[in-house]
């Protein structure tokens, strides 16, 4: 009975710390978010999460997918852990939807029929980039590009990201802005927090 009841303190504790700190569910990438097996967003695009993904190679394209019914605001933004072994990887993202305009710069990816694309790049590399304390996860991280716009167009949308230049590395793509936490969120929260706290999350050691 100890035992079961110190189990619940620490997780009311670690509940506490976790909720009102930050907000974004957070996921860890088990699988590549390709094409053909994209993260799918299966509650609304404006719920926050935070996808703790990677680029197992410099030619990986990550893939989100989320449905719009009506219209709705979509924030997306691309952040890396401060580590010096990732400090030359720069995502960008692209918002890719019907209605769009054709994007300006070549995709490394194919748009459906119909289909635009708003692409958002990271800084250049070389240039200083602004980094911030972020408590859920106790880390410092890049700041990155962000993208916050009201789509309207009904169907399937897309969050594609990548590193044009090549370099493989782990990332977080934040993906909305609306703090909204269920059952099954706080759960997962309570399982993947210690994990991010010591950066179990990292495919790329962090040097």
């Amino acid at each position: 009975m100890k035992i079961v009841c110190t189990f619940f303190v620490l997780a009311g504790t670690l509940l506490g710390a976790i909720v009102p700190a930050y907000a974004h569910v957070p996921y860890i990438e088990k699988q590549d978010y390709s094409e053909q097996n994209p993260f799918v967003i299966r509650d609304s695009v404006k719920n926050s999460k935070a996808v703790y993904a990677w680029f197992e190679a410099g030619e990986d394209v990550d893939v989100y997918t989320f449905e719009v019914s009506k219209p709705v605001r979509v924030y997306a933004k691309a952040i890396v852990v401060v580590c010096p072994s990732l400090e030359k990887l720069l995502p960008w993202f692209a918002v890719v939807g019907p209605g769009l305009p054709e994007p300006d710069e070549e995709l490394p990816f194919k748009l459906p029929d119909g289909y635009g694309a708003v692409v958002v790049k990271n800084k250049n590399p070389g240039e200083k980039r602004d980094t911030f304390y972020e408590p859920f996860s106790a880390n410092t991280y890049f700041d990155g590009p962000e993208f916050s716009q009201e789509v309207t167009a009904p169907g399937t949308w897309y969050i594609y990201y990548w590193d044009p230049n090549h370099v493989e590395g782990d990332y977080v793509a934040v993906i909305g802005s609306e703090e909204a936490f269920s059952l099954g969120d706080t759960l997962r929260a309570l399982i993947y927090t210690p994990i991010i706290w010591f950066n179990g999350e990292l495919h790329t050691k962090c040097r």
